[in-house]
């Protein structure tokens, strides 16, 4: 995430020429055409530096677009047993999964799933091996280190803060703690360019480099923005080159966000325009319910067509929460109840993300080809999605 309360980046890109009427509201829109440029900017990325390059399904598992990930990158890393069945049914190719804390009621059915089962402690590993070794599976095992060495810019979002419960401390590794180890996992970034990798990279590599010759690869996480305009990817190319040669480990690099950056808005409504010491807007947009992350990081979403000057309003949510609020936002022209308006970059991590909090309803989620108009949509939630997460 950005800095507190900073606008989200998010290119308007094509959906300027989208009519946010043609769809129900609220709704995720996303355009497979940005998706495919994404993923064919991380192909050519795998391709020239040799690295492998995974999916991140916790940041966009929309499995409509599956088939087209395929296309592109030859698997994905999931987060527990959940994401690694939807990885296995609707993508295949190769499964990595991590989890923080495996419960032994799943373990075997995730080992079955995957292809590297990362673990994020030796004792969860020391517990775990015999299941892989009895499961007869050619699973790699892999390790999660904490670098300890912070990137991060805000402390709930970097996996190397102080007391993080992500990751071995490097300083605690052992060759006691690799036994039956194939390779390490890493994930210290978040929405980041190159440069916060390569200071990490130099910060970590001392601390590991007596263990290379007993690995098979390592794994450099998320968080890297490769997809983003402005990232150094010839740079990233070069590094990712030389890692391989200087180790003689595979790389594996897990973007999520990457996958799906600029790809989709969130299309909403305006239910109501009261008055309280300045303009409010009440929107069918959730902050809570739709974009947990306004209030979790917190961060202000980007607005397509917002002005510079002109009408200024504060946008919140129908829920009962005060904090239900998403921000202060200028239009050309004023608001009237009935106008449609949208949220830029809103494909991954929010569709990941909802929930029904005050029986507030899930957007819809439709694909649109900005290349062809075409526009399907592919799911309208109802009363029994609500309804049968209860009891």
């Amino acid at each position: 995430m950005g800095d507190v309360m900073q606008t989200q980046a998010g290119d308007a890109g094509a959906f300027r020429r989208f009519d946010l009427a043609r769809v129900p509201s609220p709704c995720f829109v996303v355009d497979e055409v940005a998706v495919e440029r994404n993923l064919a900017t991380l192909a050519d990325v795998a391709d020239r530096s040799g690295a492998h390059v995974l999916s991140a399904l916790k940041a966009f598992s929309m499995f409509s677009l599956a088939p087209l990930v395929r296309r592109y990158l030859p698997g994905t890393c999931a987060s527990g047993l959940y994401e690694a069945r939807l990885a296995r049914e609707e993508y295949g190719g190769e499964v990595a999964t991590f989890c923080a804390g495996y419960k032994a009621s799943e373990i075997d059915q995730i080992i079955a799933l995957s292809d590297h089962m990362i673990f994020n402690s030796p004792a969860q590993k020391d517990r775990f091996l015999p299941n892989i070794r009895a499961s007869g599976r050619a699973v790699d095992v892999g390790l999660r280190i904490n670098p300890e060495h912070s990137e991060g810019e805000i402390p709930k979002y970097d996996p190397c803060a102080p007391c993080s419960r992500l990751g071995t401390p490097v300083s605690q590794l052992t060759p006691e703690a690799l036994i039956g180890v194939d390779g390490l996992h890493m994930h210290t970034l978040c929405e980041q360019g190159f440069e916060p990798l390569a200071r990490t990279w130099a910060a970590v590599k001392p601390q590991i480099a007596p263990y290379f010759k007993n690995l098979k690869w390592i794994n450099l996480g998320g968080g890297h923005h490769i997809t983003r305009a402005d990232y150094d990817r010839k740079a990233l190319i070069a590094f990712l080159r030389d890692l391989r040669a200087e180790t003689g480990l595979e790389v594996y690099l897990e973007p999520g966000e990457a996958v799906a950056l600029d790809a989709g808005i969130l299309v909403g409504e305006v239910l109501d325009l009261p008055t309280n010491e300045m303009s409010l807007a009440i929107t069918d947009i959730s902050a809570t319910c739709h974009m947990p992350d306004v209030i979790e990081a917190p961060y202000r979403p980007a607005m397509l067509d917002e002005a510079e000057t002109g009408h200024l309003y504060r946008l919140g949510g129908p829920s009962c929460l005060a904090g239900d609020v998403i921000g202060d936002y200028r239009r050309a022209e004023p608001f009237q109840i009935g106008d449609r308006f949208a949220f830029l970059d809103q494909a991954h991590y929010s569709m990941v993300k909802t929930n029904t909090f005050n029986g507030v309803a899930l957007p819809a989620i439709a694909i649109w080809n900005s290349g062809t108009d075409a526009l399907n949509i592919i799911r309208e939630f109802s009363y029994d999605d609500f309804r049968n997460r209860l009891s």
